[in-house]
């Protein structure tokens, strides 16, 4: 059962259900018992009549049970009662009465006389209305009585139907505040800094899945907050490294312990505009973060993108001895994007490509599937391990936690950068790779539609 409403409805539909039916049941039941009653009480005397006729006309009661069996009204009254003769045999028996048995004055009480002519041709032995008195009887004490019994089935029937109701609802409030105890005590660790929370996802309805959320939102933040631990980390180092240099070198011009040389003072320039390219790479991402990263977007042709950049590039990967080859689609729909930040991205994945592979080539490529358009960026180079897939988009993200920074050229920030502007412009960016066989990014974006700004 997938949804809370439909467990509630049913909840309450049982138990509106199962009230129902008691009271019909329970109260049908006793009316009917009383109905009876009632109506063999409200008309005794027409039974006693019919006897009296019957006995002045035969001068016995010989017969007496095929005369009453005739009458369906008289047959279902006498069916109650017992008949005695005058001498006080059983004539007609009922319940431990058996037809031929003297009954004692001790047990005549509450039987009816039966006045034939002023003599007692016999007794009726009122066996269903238990000790009811002999003389006739008030209509408005069977009312009464009636009423009064119909009044205490249907308490007795809501009585039960409450107490089912209740118990029901208590199994039903503890199954729903169970889960909602475990959340409320996660989420107080969690405010505590204890991130890395589990609760038990106990169904599969909307408290299950709120169960499985959070379950996914401290994963996500235990992850945030390693990661960004990892990130501060890397950060110190990324700018200890250079930041060392340069004081070591500036100390021994101070101390005139070096002479200022061409090669020095490029050193000190290179470190400096690594410095500086971290600094804006990390401006980068924080816009990126608060939505605010500016867009210059225009209509390009996907074609003429991948062409710039394989230009830009195509003299370094004939030094390295790789081929690099573009492939594009004819007819491309043309995309919104900001040039110079596509072209950002699509530098970085392409030096990544060249950095990595050693033999083979480098292939970019445009193509349009499912109304989106598709930039591929491929190398036949060392790949990434599975291990390292999911992260490769980390900030300061290393598959060798001790490597140190070998490219003067990159803040460790490239992957990530990349992925912040492809997002910024709607698209997304997936990797695909084997290791020993090479490595794809693709990006795909929405293609431009006349009307779009």
């Amino acid at each position: 059962m997938h949804s809370l409403t439909l467990k509630l409805t049913l909840a309450f539909f049982v138990v509106g259900v199962i009230g129902a039916v008691l009271v019909a049941v329970l109260v049908g039941l006793r009316t009917r018992v009383e109905f009876d009653r009632f109506l063999s009480e409200h008309d005794r005397d027409i039974l006693l009549e019919a006897l009296e006729d019957f006995y002045a006309t035969h001068g016995s009661w010989a017969g007496v049970s095929q005369a009453l069996a005739s009458d369906r009204r008289l047959a279902y009254y006498s069916s109650k009662v017992a008949l005695l003769d005058a001498q006080q045999i059983v004539v007609l028996g009922h319940d431990n009465l058996s037809v031929g048995e003297k009954v004692p004055n001790a047990n005549l009480s509450g039987s009816v006389p039966i006045t034939v002519n002023g003599q007692t041709a016999g007794f009726l032995l009122v066996t269903w209305w238990g000790d009811s008195s002999t003389g006739p009887l008030d209509p408005r004490d069977a009312e009464r009585s009636f009423l009064e019994q119909v009044n205490w089935a249907a308490t007795i029937s809501a009585i039960l139907a409450a107490l089912i109701a209740l118990v029901l609802g208590l199994a039903l409030a503890r199954n729903l505040t169970r889960p909602l105890h475990e959340l409320t005590a996660a989420t107080k660790a969690m405010a505590g800094g204890k991130l890395d929370q589990r609760v038990a996802v106990r169904s599969r309805d909307e408290i299950g899945a709120l169960a499985v959320s959070f379950n996914q939102m401290s994963a996500d933040l235990a992850r945030a907050s390693q990661l960004r631990q990892q990130m501060t980390a890397d950060l110190a180092h990324d700018l200890r490294t250079p930041l060392s240099i340069l004081r070591g070198y500036t100390e021994g011009l101070k101390d005139e312990r070096l002479q200022g040389t061409a090669a020095i003072y490029n050193l000190m320039h290179g470190e400096v505009e690594h410095l500086q390219r971290l600094v804006e790479d990390l401006r980068v991402l924080s816009l990126a973060d608060a939505g605010e990263l500016p867009l210059n977007r225009r209509a390009v042709d996907p074609a003429a993108l991948i062409e710039r950049t394989g230009l830009a590039y195509f003299v370094q990967a004939e030094q390295q001895g790789l081929a690099l080859r573009i492939e594009a689609a004819e007819n491309l729909p043309s995309i919104m994007v900001d040039t110079d930040r596509m072209t950002q991205v699509l530098n970085n994945l392409v030096s990544n490509a060249l950095r990595h592979t050693s033999q083979g080539e480098v292939v970019l490529s445009a193509s349009a599937q499912n109304r989106q358009v598709y930039l591929k960026v491929s190398d036949t180079g060392s790949g990434i391990a599975p291990a390292d897939l999911p992260f490769v988009f980390d900030r300061f993200y290393r598959a060798d936690k001790s490597r140190q920074r070998t490219d003067a050229n990159s803040s460790g920030l490239g992957l990530a950068i990349a992925k912040a502007i492809v997002e910024g412009h709607g698209g997304t960016i997936t990797v695909a790779s084997e290791p020993g066989r090479g490595t794809s990014f693709t990006i795909i974006l929405p293609p431009f539609q006349n009307g779009n700004s």
